[in-house]
């Protein structure tokens, strides 16, 4: 999954980046004829705003009728990443540092998969996390699914 991901992640980015914006992350969920195609973009300054999303929508959309990188039928839906934005790349981590965030591994690690605590920030290729006093270096490979939690005050 991760291989088609950055596939796809090569094929959109330019075109992504010739409206104005930035690829934040792609989720694929293949799930029959009920799978999904979710793209996260940004833009700064400003924000994603909704005319944004159509744009990128109608180029992805051309994209995926060309390139045909994904097979059968599936949703395509383009979106801002919003407040509980998911972090995919290592630098989202270290831009994220000081957030809460939720996180759940591929594989347990000190007999546990999900995580949520303060994001202290990265060290080489690990995500540095502190769950209830206790500091955690978490591989960065390990990671399945991370998520900045929304505080309000």
């Amino acid at each position: 999954m991760l291989g088609k991901i950055s596939q796809l992640e090569q094929l959109f980015s330019p075109a992504i980046s010739s409206l104005g914006c930035e690829l934040w992350g792609i989720d694929f969920r293949p799930q029959g004829k009920n799978s999904l195609l979710r793209i996260y973009i940004e833009k700064q300054p400003g924000g994603v705003q909704v005319e944004d999303c159509e744009k990128v929508s109608r180029q992805i959309s051309s994209i995926l009728d060309v390139e045909d990188p994904i097979s059968g039928e599936y949703t395509l839906e383009v979106s801002s990443p919003g407040l509980d934005r998911p972090l995919y790349k290592l630098a989202h981590f270290a831009a994220y540092a000081g957030n809460q965030v939720e996180l759940r591994l591929r594989v347990s690690f000190e007999n546990r998969r999900n995580f949520k605590g303060l994001l202290k920030g990265i060290e080489q290729d690990e995500v540095i996390l502190e769950v209830d006093g206790e500091e955690y270096l978490l591989p960065y490979e390990l990671i399945e699914k991370a998520k900045v939690v929304p505080t309000f005050s």
